[in-house]
């Protein structure tokens, strides 16, 4: 990959990619964004909703920022969709690159964390769970730049 085009005031005034909470899963994640392993990600249309923040537009750009805070890299979403849970296909969870090999084993950590005192803290709910119709966030994105090229 090319050296970045972006300055210091582009980086800043995009918005943050935060994958997970900081911790050993988000550096996972991280990890995986820069390998071009990870292709796709899940959220929950409650997770926008309760930070007042828009759901994903096809051509946005992000940086994605490690367990430190530090931006590591700019990704831009290439297909966006909800759906209900239960809809969530086999190449989304592949494309995701945590190794999960079925839909089932996907949904199992996935429920994991959000029914984790980490999501149920941010979302403000102690009993927050999902089911089979949660809305979720289908987010396709690439790799745009690594910023650690530059040094940043």
């Amino acid at each position: 990959m090319a050296p970045h085009p972006f300055t210091p005031a582009d980086i800043a005034s995009m918005p943050r990619a935060e994958f997970a909470f900081p911790g050993s899963l988000r550096d996972r994640l991280v990890a995986a964004i820069l390998s071009g392993a990870k292709t796709t990600t899940t959220g929950l249309v409650v997770d926008y909703e309760h930070e007042g923040d828009p759901l994903p537009d096809i051509g946005d750009r992000s940086v994605v920022v490690d367990s430190d805070g530090r931006p590591v890299a700019v990704i831009e979403v290439t297909d966006m969709r909800v759906v209900p849970l239960a809809q969530v296909d086999l190449a989304h969870v592949v494309d995701e690159g945590e190794g999960h090999s079925s839909v089932a084993e996907w949904r199992e950590n996935h429920e994991r964390f959000w029914h984790g005192e980490d999501m149920r803290t941010a979302l403000e709910d102690p009993g927050f769970t999902v089911d089979d119709t949660t809305p979720a966030v289908l987010e396709r994105f690439r790799l745009v730049a690594d910023l650690r090229l530059a040094g940043h």
